[in-house]
């Protein structure tokens, strides 16, 4: 993307992929920024030619964690409330956040990380990328199911965008409901809160359980419940080349 210039510092270092702008902001106020070889200031603009540095004292440049974590059922991402199971209690790496929201009453693959760029790319609704779950559902799926999923379902005042589903096994005639339960694969590219629990409510089906299974490239295999392990190598180096933070 072309800059339009002048342009706020914080802006011009988030578009350069050094932080994210509150990060920009926490990098210039330590004067770790530089303009034309001086030290910036908070809100100061960029102009065409100008040349902008970040500089790190040596020893003191972050390292960048990336964890994959499969959260069970009842632990809580974001804003726990007293009582609850936090994730922070279950992941104690200091310093890390997790990517995006898993609610309460899912389970499955959530990033972990304390690289701050990676939360707009991942997770603005301006890029595509794909997240995988596999979910169950109380009755037999009606034989248009997987059409109007895949096609795209209003919830609310929107309309989700086409995704990918795959029916699982074999969905129990009507009579039998009771034998057995509604199962599929739905790969979506966006994020909307409680997204697939909803378009199913809008299809007349309700969500008895539901897991993430993979974000991008990044799969949670045999990865077990309240385990995490670290991202790295050459996954890593996918994950952040298709979020072109490499």
């Amino acid at each position: 993307m072309e800059k339009k210039y002048p342009i706020r510092i914080n802006k011009y270092l988030a578009e350069e992929k050094h932080s994210t702008r509150r990060g920009a902001d926490e990098l210039i106020s330590k004067g770790s920024v530089f303009i034309n070889g001086r030290v910036a200031k908070l809100g100061e603009m960029v102009n065409e030619g100008d040349k902008v540095e970040v500089r790190f004292r040596a020893g003191l440049k972050k390292k960048l964690i990336y964890l994959a974590y499969n959260k069970p059922r009842g632990v809580v991402t974001h804003s726990a409330d007293s009582g609850d199971e936090d994730i922070k209690d279950k992941v104690p790496v200091k310093g890390v956040f997790p990517v995006g929201r898993l609610d309460k009453d899912s389970s499955g693959l959530i990033i972990l990380t304390n690289d701050g760029r990676v939360t707009k790319r991942l997770l603005s609704p301006e890029f595509y990328h794909e997240k995988e779950y596999v979910v169950t559902t109380k009755e037999r799926l009606r034989s248009s199911f997987k059409e109007k999923m895949e096609a795209g379902v209003e919830i609310g005042d929107e309309l989700t965008r086409p995704c990918k589903v795959e029916i699982l096994g074999e969905n129990p005639p009507s009579h039998k409901v009771s034998e057995g339960q509604g199962k599929f694969k739905i790969i979506l590219t966006e994020g909307k809160n409680r997204q697939i629990r909803r378009m199913c409510a809008a299809l007349f089906q309700e969500v008895a359980t539901l897991k993430r299974v993979r974000v991008m490239n990044i799969e949670i295999g045999d990865l077990k419940e309240n385990q995490w392990r670290n991202i790295e190598g050459e996954e890593l180096s996918t994950f952040l080349g298709s979020l072109e933070l490499l």
